[in-house]
């Protein structure tokens, strides 16, 4: 497997991840691998209705809790889903959203360098 398709093989599971588990798929995902990191980076993935909560400061500060409490209750089935495609040990994930641009970051840290085990093409 070459690091390219490594990417969009991570990208389906992260993209499987949010429909199954977060009710809503992303309009565009993109996936980079950087040596043990990877950073998945989301976007359209906001329902119009949390975009309405978010025009005001309180639905910001609450859209913005609801979705961390809901991403760290299902941190494990990510984690599960990513060592399902990689021969890996997840160290650590973590997550944030952009209300103003209806962007969400994941940085996942693995216990090796994937860049390593990966041709690039």
């Amino acid at each position: 497997m070459t690091k390219g398709q490594l990417e969009a093989k991570i990208s389906e599971v992260v993209s499987k991840f949010e429909i199954e588990y977060m009710g809503r798929g992303p309009k565009m995902i993109r996936t980079y691998v950087l040596n043990d990191m990877i950073i998945v980076r989301l976007l359209g993935f906001l329902s119009p209705s949390e975009k309405k909560l978010t025009e005001s400061p309180q639905g910001i500060e609450l859209l913005k809790k609801i979705r961390t409490s809901l991403f760290e209750g299902g941190r494990e089935y990510l984690e599960k889903l990513l060592t399902d495609v990689m021969d890996v040990t997840v160290i650590s994930t973590h997550s944030d959203i952009s209300t103003k641009t209806g962007e969400k970051i994941i940085v996942i840290t693995v216990d090796r360098n994937l860049e390593e085990f990966y041709t690039v093409k």
